[in-house]
């Protein structure tokens, strides 16, 4: 009980800083998961509704790099404060097209990028944050903690969404959204205090050299450098799944909402297993190991369930298999970073990090998209009764994405094995 207590005390800002945003993802997690679902009725589209990502991505990676300075100078809790805010009013403008018949999707993609750029500072401000008031000896259990609320938001966001916005519209969805900031925001102002870092604040540099510390940092450290790379090769796989995941599970016999709500769910509860297992073990001999080892199992499971299985016991077996292991791969390079980068550079080498790591994304959800669309649904309508094809991945819309998911299987698959050769990675182990 004596550690028990010291260690709420050590995490007393943590704690409450970590809680209060959990619920608020919550309420954006399901406003973005109800989106997806009034869009997909809309228009029917696997690049409709992959190009919402796109849309958040695009300016988020192009600013990312020159973010982090902005981050690295300028205070972080106004900065989370004043980007949570405008997150809530792009909330409120959808609430209000809505609420007046005017809603487009159009909307959706200008609302998206905005809060995309406005996450390129947000985002290293939170990173860092957590590391000014979180002491170095408990990073491994706040890693663990955050993805254990990620994994329980992964759960209950697609449940929730999918009853609340059956029973009563995406209106009362984005009513509990707002209320969530609302609780974020009065526990960030007045009840958690972030140091300020005076070196930084203090700090003359231009924006642009600034930007390039952080470019400077990676090139000087190869093992970091080539991890991101990774991470984006990942992330390009990835991003691919997410685009055509709801096009196959709301399109496919043995689908529709009921059938993505559960193999969602599958992934949350697959991910809190994965960070309860992350906040309890022991600190690894190897690092990389577990990442280059979780990568793999992630990849060469689901996307083969998804792409060979019929129903919702066989997709959520697959996600199951498939999300366990990356709250683990997320702990370890969480503490990998925060342990091998100084604090007083982690927003400009964070951001740079985003713009190589996350630039995947929107190229992935794009090719996702169009591939599922234009190429893999097309080819699967075409096949006769007797093709091999339609044995293998069964018959109708949706069917394309299952071979999709093949494919990018294959993918990820190939890329864990090239970086698992990679030198420079298994030096940080030095």
């Amino acid at each position: 009980m004596k550690n028990i207590n010291l260690i709420m005390k050590e995490l007393h800002s943590f704690l409450i800083l970590w809680s209060t945003q959990s619920l608020s993802l919550l309420g954006s997690s399901m406003t973005n998961f109800a989106l997806v679902m009034w869009t997909y009725q809309e228009k029917g589209s696997a690049l409709t509704t992959a190009l919402l990502s796109v849309c958040s991505y695009v300016p988020y990676i192009v600013m990312s790099i020159f973010a982090g300075a902005l981050s690295d100078k300028w205070n972080k809790k106004v900065t989370m404060l004043v980007s949570d805010s405008f997150a809530a009013l792009c909330t409120v403008m959808v609430l209000v097209l809505l609420k007046s018949g005017q809603l487009e999707i159009w909307h959706l993609y200008c609302l998206n990028a905005l809060n995309g750029l406005m996450g390129t500072v947000q985002q290293p401000a939170g990173d860092v944050a957590i590391s000014l008031i979180t002491p170095r000896e408990h990073y491994q259990k706040v890693s663990g903690l955050r993805s254990f609320s990620n994994s329980l938001v992964n759960i209950l966001s697609p449940v929730a969404a999918t009853s609340i916005f059956a029973a009563f519209g995406l209106d009362a969805v984005i009513y509990f959204d707002l209320s969530t900031f609302t609780v974020a925001f009065i526990a960030l102002c007045f009840f958690v205090d972030i140091p300020i870092v005076q070196e930084i604040k203090d700090k003359g540099d231009s924006l642009i050299e600034s930007a390039k510390d952080g470019l400077r940092y990676l090139k000087e450290h190869r093992g970091i450098l080539d991890l991101i790379l990774f991470l984006a090769g990942i992330n390009l796989t990835a991003s691919m799944y997410n685009a055509a995941f709801p096009a196959m599970l709301l399109s496919r016999s043995g689908g529709g909402e009921r059938a993505l709500a559960i193999v969602n769910a599958s992934v949350g509860i697959a991910m809190l297993v994965g960070s309860l297992a992350a906040s309890v073990l022991p600190e690894p001999k190897s690092r990389v190991r577990i990442i280059c080892n979780t990568l793999f199992l992630s990849m060469s499971t689901e996307n083969f369930f998804l792409a060979f299985g019929s129903s919702v016991p066989v997709w959520c077996l697959g996600a199951i298999l498939g999300w366990i292991w990356v709250p683990i791969m997320n702990a370890n390079m969480d503490v990998l970073f925060r342990s091998y980068i100084p604090v007083a550079m982690q927003g400009r080498v964070y951001s740079s990090r985003n713009t190589l790591q996350f630039f995947t994304i929107p190229v992935g959800y794009l090719f996702g998209g169009v591939l599922v669309d234009k190429v893999f649904e097309p080819f699967m309508a075409m096949q006769q009764p007797d093709s091999l094809w339609l044995t293998a991945f069964g018959s109708g819309k949706g069917s394309g994405a299952a071979m999709f998911f093949m494919i990018i299987g294959i993918l990820g698959v190939v890329t864990c094995l090239i970086f698992r050769n990679d030198s420079h990675i298994w030096k940080l182990e030095e």
